[in-house]
């Protein structure tokens, strides 16, 4: 019997043996952890990673088992609004302000963590430096410890995931699918890659996401493997022309933000308890739209710009800046003229949306141009690497890094997905305007209980148009099939066909709502 008969409570307000046993586990693993930085080995190598690894399994396990035995087959998220941790409360504030720190500390100062750059490493750091020999014949580095935590997390965090949503197989499906490409393609390939001596490549990266893919020392680093690291180029050109258009095409952008990108993998299962802090307002919508194509924008800029300074010096006629500025001046211009003519498919495109889109191309043109007129390889009077770095540090540290998982418990599990990263920039353009994907929906069924719009990761207003039978077709929705998922009504269907609904009529619908702001972006 419940101890409280209040209907806005939360339906469990007291924790039995099984979440304090888990609990306690892991408080006393995570101690144990710590402890490292201060005494070093306790047991000797490779048992205290051991230790470590399967107390956090046990107490993921002793917790996920309390909260969820008993429980009919259904996703319960009663009580979130209610609990600390995540409902941005002191336990919300204090996690998510450790996490930002650990971030700072590992990108910036990962000698504070043990690391040694000339000798045995020490701290922390030490404890995984058994696990990378065995693996690459090498010390650990920060990233192979982050690299080591980082999958760990969607391991035993995707297994708690499931267990809570196991009445549903896609989401049975698609979980498997992100702990088997980060255990598989994001671990363990580019690790024993290294030991073969050949380059650390992940191939379920792809540019603008991989950021780095055509950085000159990348470059030379590829071309001078022999016959594997040009099949590692040539694979990443095919992932941007050719895989990725097709995929998303049938698929959406949910073929690789849910089920394949370690970024969205994390997310879905460490972040999912976060998943309803996500902001709905107009304002963080708006915020969305420029910030995310202001940071593809940047990538492809300096992209240009750091490609512009390695075939500069090329002595190949072939791969020259000539070349490459009318490559891309073709593809830009002619991207700019499908927009203006194709009125059918993108008629319902913000107008101003479209004007900047061609703005910013137009400047991308003369940025390219730039060279061939000024005889250096700058972009904007600006050396390729200075862009480089500026990017590097702000985007591919900063955002996506310290406040993209830091932030969890602030502003939920989908900040960098929804606001800064490229790729589902990219991907969402492809899905919103080249897809079949869409989610349909039967407003008569729906009694706007707001279950879809809550916790929606991306801040969708999914209420808004189940209530009124639109089909969703969004560039910033990952397919995640929450929405679906805790509908009570079966409102919601995730599928792949064409669109049914009438389009002049959903323009209309879509152009302006009672306060006279457009939603159809």
């Amino acid at each position: 019997m419940e101890p409280s008969l209040s209907i806005t409570g939360p339906s469990k307000p007291m924790m039995g043996i099984w979440e304090k046993a888990g609990l306690s586990l892991a408080a006393l693993a995570t101690l144990y952890f710590i402890s490292f930085a201060f005494v070093g080995d306790i047991l000797g190598p490779g048992y205290d990673l051991s230790l470590l690894l399967g107390l956090y399994a046990i107490a993921t396990a002793s917790y996920s088992y309390g909260i969820y035995r008993g429980e009919d087959p259904g996703i319960k998220n009663d009580g979130n609004f209610f609990r600390s941790l995540t409902a941005k409360g002191a336990i919300g504030w204090t996690m998510g302000v450790f996490l930002t720190g650990f971030y700072v500390l590992l990108y910036w100062y990962p000698a504070t963590l043990g690391l040694v750059e000339d000798g045995p490493n020490t701290g922390i750091i030490a404890v995984f430096d058994p696990l990378s020999y065995w693996i690459k014949d090498a010390p650990a580095s920060q990233w192979f410890m982050y690299g080591t935590l980082y999958t760990i997390a969607i391991l035993y965090l995707g297994v708690k995931f499931m267990y809570k949503y196991r009445h549903s197989s896609y989401h049975l499906i698609r979980t498997g699918s992100v702990m088997f490409f980060q255990l598989a393609f994001a671990f363990l390939i580019p690790e024993f890659l290294q030991k073969l001596n050949q380059p650390f490549f992940d191939f379920k990266m792809i540019w603008p996401l991989d950021y780095y893919a055509f950085f000159d020392w990348r470059l030379d680093q590829l071309t001078s493997s022999g016959n594997l690291g040009i099949l590692m180029l040539v694979w990443s050109v095919a992932l941007i022309l050719v895989v990725t258009p097709i995929l998303t095409y049938f698929f959406g952008k949910r073929w690789y933000c849910s089920w394949v990108c370690g970024c969205g993998g994390l997310a879905e299962t460490a972040g999912d308890p976060f998943r309803h802090l996500s902001d709905k307002s107009r304002k963080a919508w708006r915020i969305e739209r420029w910030l995310i194509h202001a940071v593809l924008f940047f990538v492809t800029a300096m992209t240009i710009a750091v490609l512009h300074s390695y075939l500069y010096e090329s002595s190949d006629p072939i791969f020259n800046t000539l070349g490459l500025s009318v490559f891309f001046t073709l593809l830009l211009g002619g991207g700019i003229a499908w927009v203006l003519l194709d009125e059918t498919r993108f008629r319902d495109l913000d107008p101003k949306a479209k004007k900047l889109g061609i703005l910013l191309a137009a400047v991308l043109i003369i940025l390219l141009w730039e060279s061939q007129i000024t005889g250096r390889y700058n972009l904007l009077f600006l050396p390729g690497h200075q862009i480089r770095e500026w990017y590097g540090f702000l985007i591919g540290a900063t955002f996506s890094g310290v406040i993209g998982v830091g932030f969890y418990p602030l502003m939920g599990n989908r900040v960098w997905c929804r606001f800064g990263c490229p790729m589902a920039a990219i991907l969402g353009i492809q899905q919103k305007f080249f897809s079949k994907f869409r989610i349909t929906t039967n407003g008569n069924q729906c009694i706007s209980c707001g279950n879809c719009s809550t916790y929606c990761e991306m801040g969708i207003d999914v209420k808004w148009y189940a209530q009124r039978g639109q089909d969703i077709v969004r560039a910033s929705c990952v397919g995640c099939g929450i929405c679906s998922a805790v509908c009570p009504r079966g409102v919601l269907r995730l599928e792949n066909g064409p669109d049914t609904t009438n389009k002049a009529d959903e323009v209309r619908a879509l152009q302006i709502d009672s306060s006279g702001v457009k939603w159809n972006a």
